[in-house]
Formats: structure tokens, C-alpha cells, sequence
């Protein structure tokens, strides 16, 4: 793309942002529920062509797409019910103990333009339509997408259908737009009408895209979805009451989607002695390969793959496959390792790196006594961190390592695997650095929206000079937390 056509997108995303911020709700929530309307309308064409670019089943494909229209009608409605502006009404008040107190009143406005960065693995749900555009849309921002190189004829057939769908609910022109090329993506961060960036994809782009969101001259706000190992802790115990099951869920979560999963489980802890290696090559065994999603993964995962697996130490339960064509496009089947815990401290560089694909560390420690110490040293955040234990079991060693998990991810599983994010309004999905770049949002669940607006306060204003949400007569009739005159001195009965 030129210089002059990516000034002409930014130029018509910042001429749409105050019309799209200042649409009615319902109006807004109307646009968003068209393109999810639209997008399922063309379910058949869009999964065929999701097929072809990325491997992906058409099942997988199926229900990705569907989850991308639920989202879409789940922040229609957040849109609606106006609680994600967090509207805070304080009524001037003469007796307040401090002073007498202005009336001030604070609410979350749109940021203006997103450029989000779509993620390769996910091409529905976490790309050009997925959640951070959904997310910025709801929240009023017009949105330009970086269509990833891994599907790209998806990325436009998706572009053209959510665009149409908006214009015809009246959304501005430019509130949705598609660019695609690398430097294209870089050119446009740095445009000055870019407010906001979003990306899903691996540590090393995530950071030099977020150290350039940083280093502009008015720096912005960057949301990366970057690495996570997604660590399962299993207690004896647990393996005691339902070793078939975890095993059952252990494979399951590794091998779905060939393993290009930002949450799939890449650390099983299992006590010494275990018997779990007798149970994992007859489970693998029948398991056909599958795709991976483009060369570039296929690489990456072969030299990952090639490390761990010549890694002293290291024992093979499941050796799983490889196959590479003349194009470097790959096919793999599950490779399933284990270690004693000693052999992960002392190569730390060839097995604690995520491994992007069907392939998994049973990890084997000796007392459970050591789990939160063991976890403390070997990893920093992550997205995920599940606990296996047996009914009923309550020890301070469990106590331990579910406050390191609550210090460490961003979501804490109790006996189920992490592979699956359910998109509903407490989900969360961010963690510590290097699982996110910033560990107090999320790209999932309706508090995505608030990473696309900041909060406004006004001070003594006339209620016609008042957005229609701070507003006595309240025209969009959105909840607002009102501190009433004369509470200021009854602060602290409650406690």
C-alpha cells in the first residue's frame, strides 16, 4: 500500500470518530448485530475459504465463526445497557467535610482510530472481525484492521461483508477499514490519528510493536496478546481419583487445532513416578495429523520441536511426526515429552520457551510441597494456570500454589484444561508480561471494551453542555452511580 492510501484510511477513520463515538446506543448496538447477522449469512463461503488459507477443520471453523457473530450481539447489548461508561454523578454539595464541593461528573469516552493487528491462528475470532475490533466498535472507535498474511483473501472477503453490514445500519464512512503488508501495519502505528493498538501474536513482533506505540512522539496505548505456556499442576491425589480423565483432557487439549493455541497446556507437573507415560502413546497413536497454519509456524515449530527433543534428559512418551512439503508447509501429530523438574531448571533456553503446536512437557516433581517455589523460579506470566486436584483436597502446599497462579496468569482452572475461552462478561483473558503487554485488561469477555476509552470528568457544567450520558434527564438511559449532598460525613460508619 502507498503513503497516500494509508493517509487517506487514517485521514477517513479520524473524520468518522466523533460521528461513530456520538451515535445513539442503540443505533450503534444495531450495526454491530448486522455484521454479525451478515457474517453468518455468509458462513459457507467464509469457512471455505478459511479451509483453503489456513488447514484449519471445517468444524473449528465453524464454531469460531459463530463465536465471532455472539460476541459481536454480546457487546450489541453491553452497548445498549451503557454500564461499561461507568457513569459517576457527583451532586454539589456546600456541608461536604473538606470544602464545599463542586458538581462533577465522569464518564468513559472512545479513544478515536484502533489499528488492530489480526492474529493468524484464530481467523475469525481473533482477526478481522474477532474481539478487538468488536471490542473497539462497541466502545465507539473506528477501527482499521492489519489483515495478517496467513489468510488473506479471508481478511478481505471478511473486511467487505462487516463494512457493508455497518454502512447499511449508518455507520460513517471509514469506521471500518482493512490494510495489509508488514510495513503498512508499522507506517500506520505511528500515524498520529492512530489512538489505540491491538495484536495477538508472538512476543518478539508484539514487543517491537509495542516499543513503537512507545516511542512515538505522543505515545498510545498497545494491548499485545503475546506467549503463554499455560502450566497444569496435578496432584497424586487427583491421579489417584481420575487418571483416565486427566489424561483423556491432557490430549485433547494439546492435540485440538494442532496445537496453535495461545492457551494450550504446554506443562503438565505430574508427581515422580507416575504412570501417565504408560497411558500417553496409545492415546496419541490414532490421532491424524493436521495442518499446521502457514510455513512460517511450520518453522518455528520444527525448531522448537528439534530442541526439545534433543534436550539430555528428556524422555520421548509420544515422538509424534513432522511432515514438511517442497513449499515448507507443515503436517504434524502430537509430540508428547517428560522430564523430572531438575532437567527444566538446567535447560531452561531449549525447553521453558513456548512451543507453538501439538507438543507438550510432562513435568515430574518430587513433593507438591515444591510446586509454588518450582513454578516461582521457572516461569513469569502467563495467560492460564490450572490446578488437578482430588475432591475434597485442602493443603497449604494447593493454598501456596494457587496464590502464585493468582500472582502469575490471568485465569485460574480448577479441574478442567484452558483450551476454550468462553466469551462472557467476567472472563478474562491477559495476564503478566510476556503473556500480554498489559496485565490489567482483556481481549475476551465485555471488559475488552474499556481498553478503547478513558475516562472524562466535567466540572460545574450546564446540563445542555453535558454528553447525553451525565445528564439529569438521562437520554440514553445508561446506570449512573450518583453521590448524593450530605453522605460525606457519615464516611467510615460502615466500617
Amino acid at each position: 500500500m502507498t503513503t497516500q492510501d494509508l493517509d487517506a484510511i487514517a485521514a477517513r477513520a479520524a473524520e468518522a470518530a466523533p460521528l461513530w463515538a456520538a451515535t445513539p446506543p442503540r443505533q450503534r448496538a444495531k450495526a454491530l448485530v448486522a455484521a454479525a447477522d451478515a457474517l453468518l449469512a455468509a458462513q459457507a463461503e467464509l469457512v471455505a475459504t478459511a479451509m483453503e488459507e489456513t488447514g484449519l477443520s471445517e468444524a473449528r471453523l465453524s464454531g469460531e465463526l459463530k463465536r465471532t457473530a455472539v460476541q459481536l450481539k454480546l457487546f450489541a447489548d453491553v452497548v445498549v445497557d451503557g454500564g461499561y461508561l461507568d457513569v459517576r454523578i457527583d451532586d454539589a454539595d456546600p456541608d461536604f467535610v473538606l470544602g464545599v464541593r463542586p458538581d462533577v461528573r465522569r464518564y468513559r469516552v472512545a479513544v478515536g482510530p484502533v489499528l488492530n493487528f489480526a492474529a493468524s491462528n484464530f481467523p475469525f475470532a481473533f482477526s478481522v472481525a474477532g474481539g478487538d475490533s468488536a471490542a473497539a466498535l462497541a466502545a465507539g472507535c473506528p477501527v482499521i484492521v492489519k489483515a495478517h498474511s496467513g489468510h488473506p483473501r479471508l481478511s478481505v472477503q471478511t473486511a467487505e461483508i462487516v463494512s457493508a453490514a455497518l454502512k447499511s445500519e449508518g455507520a460513517p464512512t471509514g469506521v471500518f477499514q482493512l490494510i495489509s503488508g508488514q510495513q503498512a501495519g508499522v507506517d500506520m502505528l505511528k500515524d498520529p490519528r492512530i489512538k489505540a493498538g491491538s495484536f495477538t501474536g508472538s512476543i518478539r513482533v508484539g514487543r517491537m510493536l509495542a516499543d513503537i506505540a512507545a516511542a512515538r512522539p505522543t505515545p498510545i496505548p498497545f494491548y499485545g496478546e503475546l506467549g503463554s505456556v499455560n502450566p497444569v499442576f496435578v496432584t497424586g491425589a487427583a491421579l489417584a481419583e481420575n487418571a483416565d480423565g486427566i489424561l483423556d483432557g491432557f490430549i485433547t487439549s494439546v492435540s485440538g487445532s494442532a496445537g496453535q493455541l495461545c492457551t494450550k497446556p504446554g506443562f503438565l507437573f505430574a508427581p515422580a513416578g507416575n504412570t501417565i507415560g504408560e497411558g500417553i502413546a496409545s492415546r496419541t497413536a490414532g490421532i491424524p495429523e493436521h495442518r499446521l497454519l502457514n510455513p512460517a509456524i511450520t518453522a518455528g515449530y520444527r525448531a522448537r520441536r528439534d530442541a526439545v527433543l534433543g534436550t539430555p534428559g528428556v524422555r520421548v512418551l509420544a515422538e509424534g511426526s513432522l511432515r514438511i512439503d517442497e513449499d515448507g508447509q507443515g503436517w504434524a501429530t502430537p509430540t508428547i515429552v517428560s522430564a523430572p523438574v531438575s532437567v527444566l531448571e538446567g535447560n531452561r533456553a531449549e525447553l521453558l520457551e513456548e512451543s507453538f503446536g501439538p507438543l507438550s512437557v510432562i513435568a515430574e516433581y518430587d513433593s507438591v510441597d515444591e510446586l509454588a517455589s518450582i513454578a516461582e523460579d521457572l516461569f513469569e506470566g502467563n495467560l492460564t494456570g490450572t490446578v488437578h486436584a482430588a475432591k475434597g483436597e485442602d493443603t497449604p502446599a494447593l493454598h501456596a500454589l494457587v496464590a502464585w497462579l493468582t500472582r502469575s496468569t490471568g485465569r485460574v482452572l480448577f479441574g478442567g484444561w484452558p483450551t476454550g475461552v468462553a466469551v462472557t462478561p467476567a472472563m478474562q483473558h491477559g495476564g503478566p508480561w510476556p503473556a500480554t503487554t498489559n496485565d490489567s485488561s482483556t481481549s475476551v469477555g465485555t471488559a475488552a471494551i474499556a481498553r478503547f476509552t478513558r475516562p472524562v470528568a466535567f466540572q460545574n457544567a450546564p446540563q445542555a453542555m453535558l454528553p447525553e450520558p451525565l445528564r439529569d434527564d438521562n437520554p440514553w438511559g445508561v446506570p449512573q452511580h450518583r453521590a448524593p449532598a450530605g453522605e460525606s460525613s457519615a464516611w467510615g460508619d460502615l466500617a
